[in-house]
């Protein structure tokens, strides 16, 4: 009994995936439609697509963002990575940064995209408290150094609570709240362009080939205990993404 019980657990959960998929599906095309300033969904395509994927550690690419990865670089978007630490908890940070080359390039991001920060003040330490001054500065110097109409980085919980994650939240969204020439007078947001009032607005979960994102996980070699193959198997992470608005904030806010 219990062994029909366990099946039908799993199957359950992987139908609530597939009907999530469906019903947030057309909302992803209607973004894409806002930002790419199409006049209709049989027109959208990827090359208009600017994305900055904003990380904390090697592995997160994977983790957390690899059905959005892949699903932008089908649509042939152009596809960077800003990962603000080498994941050096386990002085293993040598071999977390290859790992992570390896890992984009089975997701399909050039290895010329990646964008490795190393920086004392910014260990890989979940009890560390990143400023938001330093990570503000290295963000904002990398967008200016290109142009972007999409970015994608963790929510207030940092996902999995990890400090770390969470700093990077918490700056993104005072970054953007605050109205001025802290950003690039193109004016970086996520989803959709038409709102200048929010910074963010996208929501879509996306059913994609788990091969490669099987793949690109199991480029974390150093990585791979055993609860990560559980992870692999059943976290929700590796099947689908959910983007939420960050409104903007007050004119006199101030980051410090």
């Amino acid at each position: 009994m219990s062994i029909y019980l366990a099946v039908f657990m799993v199957v359950a959960y992987f139908i609530w995936i597939k009907c999530f998929h469906n019903r947030h599906r057309r909302t992803l095309l209607k973004s894409l439609q806002t930002v790419l300033e199409v006049p209709s969904l049989s027109e959208i395509n990827g090359d208009g697509i600017r994305a900055l994927i904003i990380t904390a550690h090697p592995d997160d690419e994977c983790m957390f963002f690899a059905p959005t990865i892949l699903r932008l670089v089908e649509l042939d978007a152009i596809v960077h990575l800003l990962c603000l630490s080498e994941g050096n908890y386990y002085n293993q940070g040598a071999q977390r940064k290859q790992e992570l080359f390896n890992s984009c390039a089975v997701l399909g991001i050039q290895h010329s995209r990646i964008t490795i920060v190393d920086h004392k003040n910014l260990p890989d330490d979940p009890k560390a408290e990143w400023r938001v001054s330093l990570v503000s500065s290295i963000i904002v110097k990398h967008m200016r150094a290109h142009t972007f109409n999409m970015v994608l980085t963790f929510d207030g919980r940092g996902v999995s609570g990890h400090a770390n994650h969470i700093a990077i939240y918490k700056t993104v969204r005072l970054c953007f709240a605050v109205p001025g020439d802290r950003w690039p007078p193109q004016e970086v947001h996520l989803l959709p362009r038409a709102s200048p009032q929010q910074f963010a607005a996208i929501m879509f979960l996306l059913f994609f080939r788990r091969t490669g994102l099987q793949n690109a996980m199991l480029c974390h070699r150093s990585q791979l205990l055993w609860f990560r193959y559980l992870y692999i198997a059943f976290s929700r992470y590796m099947f689908t993404n959910t983007f939420q608005v960050i409104p903007q904030g007050p004119k006199n806010l101030k980051i410090y």
